[in-house]
């Protein structure tokens, strides 16, 4: 779906790394990029498909996941509006390297890679612009993975709940999620999770508010991150 082309221009100068870069930049991704509106749970691509692109988060969030050969499902992150996220196929022209699916009603907008190359050879600055956005996916990931191996899941947990907080601290919508969507956050199973849950709760680290969880001791949930 096509749209004004100014009505995205300030959403695409708003992703952190593309702020800097020359109005002309901008202006000819707009020009490419095209509209998408998915329902909370529908599909937005598959693992494994053929590259779908460039996406850029204009509402709602997206959940970024990959599935177990048992059908277990692991959400790697959420993204949510001025995010962009496969970034990797749309640069290598590779699979899709996980799902992306509506985890809220989501408005996307989509730039496919043919197009994505044309606007980098117009405009090298671009080039670099993205290679910062993978370094700092890598991040994330390796992040991720240090959790996995050196933290149990109630210092996971911990470290979920507070990332959580601060977000919502800087503007971010709130992340209301089930004990089955944490536990797919965490590489765990729900049980896990809502054993952990009790326990900081027990410790009065955290209480519970009509299916909210309230942070009343940060010091001490900044502890059991740490340990």
């Amino acid at each position: 779906m096509k749209i004004p082309v100014h009505e995205p221009l300030e959403l695409w100068h708003a992703v952190p790394y593309l702020q800097g870069l020359p109005d002309a930049v901008i202006g000819d991704l707009a020009v490419v990029a095209t509209r998408h509106v998915y329902a909370q749970g529908s599909v937005v691509f598959m693992e494994g498909e053929a590259t779908a692109g460039l996406f850029l988060v204009e509402q709602g969030a997206v959940k970024i996941c990959r599935f177990a050969a048992d059908g277990r499902e692991h959400i790697l992150h959420l993204v949510h509006r001025g995010d962009t996220f496969n970034d990797v196929s749309a640069l290598d022209g590779g699979e899709n390297p996980a799902c992306a699916m509506a985890f809220s009603d989501a408005t996307l907008w989509r730039v496919t890679r043919p197009d994505l190359r044309r606007v980098v050879n117009q405009h090298p600055a671009l080039a670099w612009a993205l290679i910062e956005s993978i370094a700092r996916r890598a991040r994330q990931l390796v992040g991720i993975v240090q959790d996995l191996a050196m933290r149990n899941v109630k210092g996971r947990l911990a470290r979920l709940l507070l990332d959580q907080a601060e977000a919502v601290e800087q503007g971010s919508p709130p992340e209301p999620l089930t004990q089955e969507e944490m536990a797919s956050r965490l590489g765990t199973v729900r049980e896990v999770v809502g054993r952990a849950l009790r326990s900081l709760s027990a410790g009065n680290i955290i209480a519970f508010n009509r299916q909210q969880i309230v942070i009343i001791d940060r010091a001490r949930l900044q502890q059991e991150a740490e340990v």
